[in-house]
């Protein structure tokens, strides 16, 4: 039996333009958008109807796992967790961060990361979930342990980005290498002597793993068809590094500098809602606004807070003269979407996915109301 849902009275945000109008539905797909149709349906209210958000970077999944120092979450209660806030947050389609390669000071090891995998695939085969997941590999590429970790992955169909990344001090996100003391000297309290010998640590394992580990990944990624971004590139040169391995994505560039040549080699530039929100970034580098004014960011991540996807979305319309409401729905949907590949989904326009979420704007905060992946209700 065909399933037909219609939805009017709507303010429907397509890819370049916001039409007053009606929706219709069948067997998961939009069907049709009819501007200024008086149809029988569920009335909207005059809601806006933007396409289901996209989110390819949230470090989200681990804190639910991990909520504690030593504290271990059954995983599948985790992702379930996750999975709720992300969907009532608009997000129908979410890579999930997992973290290969290790330091010492993690809280999580390599095994933890594989419970949260396997949690993800079995909710993904039992229909638990409220959005359509997938993996994405934050690989510590100075950790000693990084190939290993990453070979735990190595027949996963559900990864679709990994992203090159060495937080070692002294370059990229932590050129100052006081915002690294207010990180991690606080965090692990340490001494001065104690602080100093740790970060000749780390970058002695970054000079050693992070060239032959980023050569490695990115070959067999090529190899396996799964997107490969960057992260925190800051330099012309560390972009050329990145397309020289075939990297897609530019993850948070530090830089403006690193963000133009990224924008003009073709590189999806991504930066982190809750900077847009903030108007800085936590670590004192470029703010994404910034980028956002002077056409630079293609698309954003929640990152550490899930609901300030769709909030910058609506925020950036607002502020930014340069970018419309459209724009900036399509930095949450569209562009992220294409980024790794998923065609079918990210835009409303017949054929695509009927992955959708109602939002009311009050105080200019965004109201997330319902939320349909494939047609079907999930929040």
């Amino acid at each position: 039996m065909t399933a037909e849902t219609v939805l009017t009275n709507a303010r429907i945000v397509l890819p370049d333009e916001i039409v007053e109008g009606s929706l219709l539905l069948r067997d998961g797909l939009i069907a049709a958008v009819e501007p200024g149709a008086a149809r029988t349906g569920e009335d909207m209210g005059g809601d806006y109807i933007i396409p289901g958000l996209v989110e390819l970077h949230t470090d989200h999944l681990e804190g639910h796992y991990a909520p504690r120092p030593k504290v271990r979450w059954n995983p599948i209660a985790a992702v379930l967790a996750h999975d709720a806030q992300v969907a009532t947050a608009g997000i129908t389609t979410v890579l999930d961060a997992l973290r290969v390669g290790m330091d010492e000071d993690a809280d999580l090891k390599s095994d933890d990361v594989r419970k949260l995998a396997d949690a993800i695939e079995d909710s993904v085969r039992q229909d638990r979930l409220r959005a359509d997941h997938f993996i994405h590999l934050r690989c510590e590429v100075s950790a000693p342990d990084c190939l290993e970790a990453f070979a735990n992955f190595e027949t996963d169909d559900r990864v679709k980005l990994a992203s090159l990344m060495d937080h070692a001090p002294g370059q990229r996100q932590f050129v100052n290498l006081e915002t690294y003391a207010y990180y991690y000297q606080r965090k692990l309290k340490l001494t001065d002597r104690d602080f100093q010998k740790f970060c000749e640590k780390r970058m002695a394992e970054s000079a050693r793993n992070s060239g032959p580990n980023r050569v490695f990944i990115s070959a067999a990624c090529r190899e396996r068809g799964i997107v490969l971004a960057s992260h925190d590139d800051a330099t012309a040169g560390h972009v050329d590094e990145a397309i020289e391995q075939g990297v897609r994505v530019a993850e948070f560039p530090t830089t403006e500098e690193a963000a133009k040549a990224s924008k003009a080699a073709g590189l999806g530039v991504l930066m982190g809602a809750p900077n847009v929100m903030r108007g800085a970034s936590h670590s004192g580098n470029v703010s994404a606004r910034t980028l956002a004014a002077d056409g630079l960011l293609d698309i954003l991540s929640s990152d550490y807070i899930p609901f300030s996807l769709i909030q910058s979305a609506f925020f950036l319309g607002d502020v930014v003269e340069s970018i419309t409401l459209p724009q900036a729905v399509a930095m949450v949907s569209k562009n992220p979407a294409e980024a790794v590949g998923l065609t079918d989904r990210g835009i409303i326009e017949p054929g695509r996915r009927a992955d959708l979420v109602r939002v009311r704007v009050d105080d200019h905060v965004p109201v997330v109301r319902t939320v349909w992946r494939q047609g079907r209700r999930v929040a």
